[in-house]
């Protein structure tokens, strides 16, 4: 199996709710690392499991969705903790929202809350709506 992956720096804000966390029950920043992995069995005839570009440019579309915002405010959040696992889900859920990467058979999108900790989310592609 063939993995490609972009790794991008992300600082976005939360307060974690429905529990006792001490300082994490208030608003703060993490200056997260998204990474995105996708995964094939086989290359195109240039070599490629698949292009690059469109999926830099979907990266960079959700990217900018959370960018510099507080989680807790967006839709995709309400009713929900804003952990690192659920944000890693739906980062996953917003890059297919017309993400279509030939060849490509499973997408992996670790995000690194800190240098030590991450979680991860993995599905197969395509991604349904």
């Amino acid at each position: 199996m063939y993995q490609v992956a972009i790794r991008k720096p992300l600082t976005a804000f939360h307060q974690l709710i429905g529990g006792d966390w001490g300082k994490e029950n208030e608003h703060h920043s993490h200056d997260y690392v998204v990474e995105v992995i996708i995964a094939g069995p086989s290359l195109d005839q240039h070599g490629y499991l698949f292009d690059i570009a469109e999926l830099r440019k979907h990266v960079d579309r959700v990217h900018a969705r959370y960018s510099g915002k507080t989680l807790n405010d967006l839709e995709e959040f309400k009713g929900l903790n804003p952990s690192v696992e659920h944000f890693a889900r739906l980062f996953v859920q917003q890059l297919g929202k017309g993400l279509v990467l030939p060849g490509a058979e499973e997408i992996t999108l670790q995000l690194w809350e800190d240098p030590e900790t991450w979680a991860s989310y993995r599905t197969r592609l395509p991604l349904l709506p």
